[in-house]
């Protein structure tokens, strides 16, 4: 009986040990999370995954696109900003980089950022002709202006927003009023969102600006207009994305590349498993959205949200991990 007691203490020692070792090559994390949806939900993904699987002791800091890259760029600090719109800060990126203190691991949404205009999928269905913002503007018919049903409506962001400047050049690279399109101010983002949600649920004509991914675009299914002709970059930064420039060109938009950035010191002093989780962890732009209605119907944080999508998708989030690590995560929900 000793002898079995013995034996039985020395295996969980050795298992103690293991798990002590990997925690300690793990340590304590720093994860920051952006001040929007996606963002939050996947840094408690992170960092529910990192303490149950991998033995870390991960912890959230608030943060926002510009301090938080910029901190990292120049301090190592913090350790992972899993959802890094990297195109807002294309300089401190580089530099950071450069320099040695940030590396670029994956990305998170492959799908990039996308931004554009949308009509709903219901309407694209019935008239499947409709795929570019050309083929929309020989229907203001199809969109009618509450304010005027002679003519279309385009509905537009909020002021302040980069998109509604863009969308307001758009519309004049277009050429849309000759069209019989108004440009629609929805003045705030609730005045868009609403205006969506009220074309949905009367199965009225809609067209307008909006992006991806949304818990909006996971709730109404839209279809991203095509521009119907390139990206033009040196465009884009001469005149679409300028209020008071008077000629703008037709463009595509650029889509955002989005990655998850780590700093340099924490990606040498973890163990491979951890670095190749941030590498092949990737979700849709679908797929989030849909995570993200889920949070809005539910009121649920971003806690709540990494868990409910943990529970439901095992088929996805394991091919991300480790199979131990897998079975450490399975049992921890």
């Amino acid at each position: 009986m000793k002898k079995l007691l013995a034996s039985t203490c020395l295996m969980f020692g050795l298992l103690g040990g293991a798990s002590v070792t990997s925690a300690a090559e793990c340590g304590t994390v720093t994860i920051a999370s952006m001040n929007w949806q996606s963002a939050e939900v996947l840094s408690n993904l992170d960092k529910f995954i990192l303490n149950e699987g991998y033995g870390c002791s991960a912890e959230i800091t608030i943060g926002d696109t510009v301090p938080t890259i910029t901190s990292m760029a120049e301090k190592g600090q913090p350790d992972i900003a899993p959802e890094a719109w990297i195109d807002l800060l294309p300089d401190v990126v580089k530099k950071g980089t450069e320099e040695g203190r940030i590396i670029k691991v994956g990305s998170p949404l492959p799908d990039g950022g996308v931004q554009g205009w949308w009509i709903p999928k219901y309407l694209a269905d019935a008239h499947p002709d409709i795929k570019t913002i050309g083929d929309a503007l020989k229907h203001p018919e199809l969109f009618p202006d509450p304010e005027d049903p002679s003519k279309g409506a385009i509905y537009n962001g909020p002021q302040g927003w980069g998109g509604t400047v863009v969308t307001s050049q758009l519309y004049k690279a277009f050429d849309a009023e000759k069209a019989k399109f108004t440009l629609v101010d929805t003045g705030s983002a609730a005045g868009l969102d609403g205006s969506i949600a009220k074309a949905y649920e009367r199965k009225e004509g809609w067209v307008g600006y909006y992006w991806a991914p949304t818990a909006l675009l996971g709730k109404y299914e839209m279809v991203k207009l095509e521009a119907g002709v390139p990206l033009d970059a040196a465009e884009w930064k001469r005149c679409i994305t300028v209020a008071d420039c008077a000629d703008p060109k037709p463009s595509a938009w650029p889509v955002d590349t989005i990655v998850t950035l780590v700093a340099k010191p924490f990606s040498e002093k973890v163990g491979p498993d951890v670095m190749d989780y941030l590498n092949k962890r990737a979700w849709s732009n679908d797929t989030v959205s849909k995570l993200m209605a889920w949070m809005t119907d539910n009121q649920a944080s971003g806690e709540e949200g990494a868990k409910h999508f943990l529970e439901e998708n095992a088929d996805v989030w394991s091919k991300w991990v480790s199979p131990e690590a897998a079975e450490k995560i399975k049992s921890a929900l």
